[in-house]
């Protein structure tokens, strides 16, 4: 892990290079490199050049933020007003908003350069990203592996130096996921700490906008640029700076270790986290040994209420409002059969189906309701455990990058790869994964730290505290930008 943004920043303001031609460094990378790497979907590159000079105008004047005049990249479902935000859907392919998502607002108004929309599952649903209407993106560590999803693009275009940092989405693990499988930082703040509008929803009480970067004070200063209370959503409220509390320091840190989180991993992921555990413990932290019996729940509850929302955030594709149009048909219903089978893809189509089921007349108490119970459960689970520590340590996922064929055609093996991170969504915590170590095949393994709600600070200071001092992944020939 490398931290990259304070020698952008100081590189900047030091005129050793200008944001103009930065900039063109990576749209050069992406010209030369996305081919194979297939992380961005869509160029902003006109644009990107217009917003780099007006970033060189604002350092000139001594009036600069950090991440001014340092280029970046946006999942493909958050909005940028007059660009392509297709979700990596047929069904939106063509679809431009007339506004800009709060967290790309708030960046761009501190100068940040946008250099384009990265690839995703579609409609953010699945953890491979081969879900994708353009393609799956590529590992940059290992061709042959998957990216993890859904952010699997934004993770490539980091991991592959096209981007300093990337904003993702998390909705049961899809920025951690990726960033563990990639070797790179991903950031899933607290629900509520950073603005959803613009994001176009998945399961809205799952959703949230996360970070992903090279380096952990990287996550904390993107994290404070977008984090912040919203009219336009009212489940934002107040956070703190996450950077004002990054010292490197863990004196009299609780560490929680839950063994439930490690009974379904590979040896490998549990060997290296348990390491990393180990080295905490003799830097001065505490380790508590800790129990979770509703984890075993928490994967079943998060799909029935992920489908849930989905079949109703999905109905607006219908044809008739925006979106892709079937072009042959008899009727209005003809129509929007047609629309939705044609526009969705097989894991889109699972997920609104699972999801209509388990809301019908018959089932939502049997299912929807009984879930909603249980999450209350795990929710009150978590804040016991937190009476106990400062923060959960886990593994992120329970493998490191599989190949592109070995899971893909068997959803239950898919989604229980969301094991270790869909309880934080459930219970709408910020969490990180950093790497800590790497398999036999020299792929990296992800280590979540967990935090109790709006602690982002505590989580990155402890991961920032690995980082410094027992950070020893491999150096990888990734290509890109090398700065």
């Amino acid at each position: 892990m490398k931290d990259i943004i304070f020698t952008l920043h100081n590189r900047l303001i030091n005129k050793e290079i200008s944001s103009v031609e930065l900039t063109n460094l990576y749209i050069d990378a992406i010209n030369r490199e996305n081919h194979s790497l297939n992380a961005f979907v869509h160029k902003n590159f006109d644009e990107a050049l217009l917003q780099a000079q007006a970033a060189d105008n604002a350092i000139a004047d001594g009036n600069s933020d950090i991440l001014c005049g340092i280029p970046m990249a946006l999942k493909d479902n958050i909005c940028s007003n007059g660009q392509l935000t297709t979700c990596c859907s047929k069904m939106l392919q063509e679809f431009k908003p007339y506004y800009d998502a709060t967290a790309w607002s708030m960046l761009k108004e501190k100068g940040a350069v946008m250099l384009g929309k990265t690839n995703m599952d579609e409609f953010a649903m699945g953890n491979t990203s081969q879900s994708s209407y353009y393609g799956a993106p590529v590992n940059p560590l290992n061709p042959d592996c998957v990216t993890g999803g859904s952010s699997g693009g934004s993770a490539s275009a980091v991991c592959g130096n096209l981007a300093p940092y990337a904003l993702g989405s998390d909705t049961g693990g899809s920025v951690r996921q990726p960033a563990s499988f990639c070797g790179v930082v991903g950031l899933k703040p607290t629900y509520g700490a950073v603005s959803r509008y613009g994001l176009i929803a998945y399961a809205s009480s799952l959703d949230q906008i996360g970070v992903i970067t090279n380096g952990v004070m990287d996550a904390a200063i993107v994290f404070d640029a977008i984090r912040g209370v919203d009219s336009h959503d009212q489940t934002t409220v107040k956070s703190n700076s996450a950077t004002d509390k990054i010292s490197g320091k863990i004196d009299g840190l609780r560490i929680g270790v839950i063994k439930e989180f490690f009974d379904s991993v590979g040896d490998e992921v549990r060997h290296s986290v348990e390491n990393a555990v180990k080295s905490y413990e003799q830097s001065g932290a505490t380790i508590v040994e800790l129990s979770m019996p509703s984890l075993k729940k928490a994967l079943p509850i998060y799909y029935i209420i992920a489908c849930a929302e989905a079949s109703s955030n999905l109905g607006r594709y219908d044809g008739l409002r925006y979106g892709y149009r079937a072009n042959k048909y008899n009727d209005i219903n003809e129509m929007m059969l047609k629309t939705r089978s044609e526009g969705f893809g097989d894991e889109v189509k699972r997920r609104i189906m699972l999801g209509t089921y388990v809301l019908s007349s018959g089932y939502y108490d049997a299912y929807y309701k009984k879930a909603c119970i249980i999450r209350a459960q795990i929710c009150a689970e978590f804040n016991n455990l937190f009476d106990k520590c400062d923060v959960l340590i886990t593994p992120t996922a329970p493998t490191t990058a599989f190949s592109v064929d070995s899971k893909s055609k068997n959803p239950v093996d898919m989604y229980a790869e969301d094991i270790c991170t869909v309880p934080v969504n459930i219970a709408g915590l910020p969490a990180v994964s950093i790497p800590c170590g790497v398999d036999k095949s020299g792929l990296p393994v992800g280590m979540q730290i967990i935090g109790n709600k709006f602690k982002e600070g505590t989580i990155l200071n402890a991961a920032y505290f690995y980082q410094q001092n027992f950070d020893s992944a491999e150096e990888w020939n990734k290509g890109g930008v090398q700065l």
